[in-house]
């Protein structure tokens, strides 16, 4: 009998990516979205990548009883929270939305996790290691102060699934993101953010296609080889495959701890000037950029060490930084129907 996963947030850009994964391996995937910062673009794509309609329900999880009722109307036997606000430059504007959308909407699910026995798959960031002494970052790197209220609610909600798994037998992990980008290589979903992006590759494919008149590069005198940060990017596919293995790993009871922590990332640190020239070079058009301050909340330089998820979870990220730039160019020009 296969095993259901409730998606929180589905509709989005990593979720779901991570859905078309799930369904592929054979699981029964439930999407729930309150649609806030999408529209039905991506659902339909997941539909059409998988030749059939997945369940859907419009919710926000930060409704404590409408969390409930949809774990008691379903069997699941995982869950993944993406359901959360995440740009890092609005969190410092607004603190308080940060907060309580995304400390409130995973309590909820913990509460409904820990009634149910389900287990819970968090959707965790690199920013909780803050500006790293040291990079690579290892999962043992001391977490920093985080550098945004979006960073903190990271830190915190791994705090409370750790709590969590500690005082009610519950299992957890936490996958710690670096930089997700791409689009599937269908070209049916990819990242699609409402009004202007606050992610790098969005931006730079909707300057491309003529959306937007130039790209603001944040900082270029920074202590780095080329004066811009340094980021892990890994592939949005990849990214969604690890969430496969993860899911396996509790489910199939083959855990080492009740809680884990994985680094999800390739290990390559790449410049900000280098993924534009890259995006560039790899799909012929030519970029208008310009240099702008530097942004709040932006560290200088972080990149994973990602061998832990390579040993435990057997995961590892494979496509190259090309495929992943020509399937985000795919995919705006998908929209734009070109």
């Amino acid at each position: 009998m296969s095993k259901t996963v409730l998606v929180s947030g589905g509709a989005g850009f990593i979720g779901s990516h991570v859905t078309v994964e799930l369904s592929q391996a054979g699981y029964d995937v439930i999407i729930a979205d309150n649609m806030s910062n999408c529209d039905e673009t991506n659902y339909n794509g997941v539909c059409a990548i998988l030749g059939k309609k997945l369940p859907f329900i419009k919710m926000d999880f930060c409704d404590q009883a409408a969390t409930d009722k949809l774990f008691s109307e379903n069997k699941i036997d995982a869950v993944i929270h993406f359901a959360a606000f995440k740009a890092v430059g609005e969190s410092v504007a607004e603190p308080i939305k940060y907060y309580k959308n995304n400390l409130d909407s995973f309590l909820n699910i913990l509460q409904a996790a820990k009634d149910h026995g389900t287990h819970v798959l968090f959707s965790s960031s690199a920013t909780v290691y803050g500006e790293p002494d040291v990079a690579p970052v290892t999962e043992q790197s001391p977490r920093k102060s985080a550098t945004s209220p979006y960073g903190n609610t990271k830190q915190m909600c791994e705090d409370f699934l750790r709590d969590c798994v500690a005082a009610y037998g519950m299992h957890g992990i936490a996958l710690r993101y670096f930089n997700p980008i791409g689009a599937h290589p269908s070209a049916l979903i990819g990242e699609l953010p409402r009004g202007i992006p606050n992610n790098l590759v969005p931006f730079i494919t909707q300057t491309a296609i003529g959306k937007r008149e130039c790209l603001n590069i944040f900082g270029n005198d920074y202590p780095t080889p080329d004066g811009t940060c340094l980021r892990d990017y890994i592939d949005i596919v990849d990214l969604a495959k690890a969430h496969v293995c993860a899911v396996n790993r509790m489910v199939e009871g083959r855990m080492d701890e009740p809680y884990e922590i994985f680094n999800i990332g390739t290990g390559r640190p790449l410049s900000v000037l280098e993924l534009v020239n890259a995006f560039q070079q790899v799909n012929g058009v030519k970029l208008n950029y310009r240099f702008a301050p530097r942004r709040e909340g932006d560290t200088i330089a972080v990149w994973a060490d990602p061998s832990l998820a390579e040993r435990k979870l057997g995961w590892k990220a494979t496509r190259t930084v090309e495929e992943t730039l020509a399937a985000a160019w795919a995919w705006e020009k998908h929209l734009a129907g070109k």
